[in-house]
């Protein structure tokens, strides 16, 4: 890398101190506004649109690699690098729908039920990301937000924190 750029290695390494804070930088800057926060009126449509184009994202050669090397390399420091303007798309999602008024999912849940599902499948699986796959993942969220599924009760958490 550092004779692409024209430098000597120590330079880079001067500047990064290792190729995990490189990766998880480059990671940072390639997925800062790549995805657009979808606005298509309803929070079912934002949430797909999104789901959509961050699995046709992952889908790319090039972004997969950067991801599977980033989270390789940083362990959290590289997951937080891959996740955290995702995570911020969804919060925006989510706030706007609150700003309406609108009852929506909590932003963990909403992390869990569609981000988690899809940097797991790109990552550690060769299944498809596929759009379809990716509304399903949306249509779960909101049908347990509509009270399909029933949150822990304490001594169910309880035993998960022990």
């Amino acid at each position: 890398m550092a004779s692409r750029a024209g430098v000597h290695a120590t330079t880079v390494y001067r500047r990064w101190g290792s190729i995990a804070e490189l990766l998880a930088d480059v990671a940072t800057s390639r997925f800062s506004g790549d995805i657009v926060v979808p606005d298509t009126g309803t929070l079912r449509g934002d949430l797909e649109r999104y789901a959509s184009d961050l699995a046709k994202d992952l889908c790319d050669p090039d972004t997969l690699a950067l991801v599977r090397a980033t989270i390789g390399t940083g362990g959290e420091q590289g997951a937080a690098a891959c996740r955290g303007e995702r995570q911020q798309q969804l919060e925006a999602i989510l706030e706007r729908e609150q700003a309406k008024g609108r009852e929506r999912p909590t932003l963990e849940r909403t992390t869990d039920a569609i981000l988690a599902p899809l940097y797991y499948r790109a990552v550690f699986t060769n299944e498809p990301l596929t759009s379809g796959w990716a509304y399903d993942l949306v249509s779960h969220l909101l049908s347990d937000e509509n009270g399909a599924a029933k949150a822990p009760d304490s001594a169910s958490d309880s035993l998960l924190a022990d």
